[in-house]
């Protein structure tokens, strides 16, 4: 009995020590615990900072633009131009962005392509770059300007043009072009954002007006008439060596005067869906931009 009553003290002593101790351990690993969740993760701060530094880096390239855009002076085909505006989504997508042009992600996304371009990656769209984006979707046009044959073209049904009363020569186009334009067309009218009115698939209802053929193949000396009845037309406008030779140029209705290059014209033009929906999809079938005419697309394959 007496060392029993020695030994329970000691038990209790024990006990207790051993209570503490995991308490303290608990409320350890719970501060511990804490800590970690309270804390921002390493990677996740420096991105966000390095996102915010970036965006912050070109606010000021991002009120030039804001300005450049309507005001910027430059020339093209012997004429004065202002602004780069008109060719706002062109260069969106060149630039693979869907940022505004006067915010800074789109300053950023310029400047990453002034990079890849060896040109200053300051991110501002001046004169230079913007020639520089001019030069690179005038490379992606027809290369050949020879005139077709009789074989390589084939007379287009009249409900394909926008004036369907068009005489046979002028709805030729090159066989290949049509089969494509042909593709492209079903792919619009199967759209339902782009609402057209259709009899077919691949057909447009009489009706309808967007994506109808304009114009297509010009013989030479058809070109030469339409230049001396616009004797002021300039060289962007109707081109002595024209890509419509081939057969393999199409202009297509996308609103407003066919085919006006007055600036009010043209900024109508530009904002149609019709419009839109070539830019994001034509190059799919194989038809690439003529920048300073919305309605102008060469079938390039």
């Amino acid at each position: 009995m007496k060392n029993g009553k020695v030994h329970i003290p000691v038990v209790l002593i024990l006990f207790v020590a051993i209570v503490a101790t995991v308490s303290i351990s608990a409320d350890s690993s719970r501060n511990q615990s804490s800590r970690t969740k309270d804390a921002p993760s390493t990677t996740s701060t420096t991105r966000v900072t390095s996102r915010t530094t970036s965006t912050s880096a070109f606010a000021a390239a991002a009120t030039q633009n804001a300005s450049l855009k309507n005001e910027l002076s430059w020339t093209f085909g012997g004429k004065q131009q202002r602004g780069w505006y008109l060719y706002d989504l062109l260069i969106s997508k060149t630039l693979d962005s869907t940022h505004d042009s006067d915010t800074s992600d789109f300053a950023a996304a310029l400047a990453r392509w002034q990079k890849r371009s060896g040109l200053g990656a300051n991110g501002v769209l001046d004169e230079n770059s913007l020639m520089r984006l001019i030069s690179q979707w005038q490379s992606t046009r027809l290369k050949t300007r020879g005139v077709a044959d009789a074989s390589q073209l084939l007379i287009a049904p009249p409900a394909d043009f926008y004036d369907p009363s068009r005489a046979p020569e002028l709805r030729q186009l090159e066989r290949n072009t049509y089969a494509a334009y042909k593709e492209m067309l079903a792919a619009a009218i199967a759209d339902p954002q782009l609402k057209l009115a259709h009899t077919s698939r691949d057909e447009l209802a009489p009706k309808e007006q967007y994506f109808k053929i304009v114009s297509a193949f010009r013989s030479p000396a058809y070109q030469d008439e339409l230049r001396r009845k616009s004797p002021n037309s300039g060289s962007a406008g109707l081109a002595v060596n024209s890509p419509h030779f081939t057969g393999r140029a199409l202009d297509l209705y996308v609103g407003g005067d066919p085919v006006d290059t007055a600036d009010a014209n043209r900024a109508i033009q530009v904002n149609t869906p019709a419009y839109r929906w070539l830019v994001r999809n034509a190059e799919r079938f194989g038809f690439r931009p003529y920048f300073y005419e919305p309605w102008h697309w060469e079938y390039v394959k």
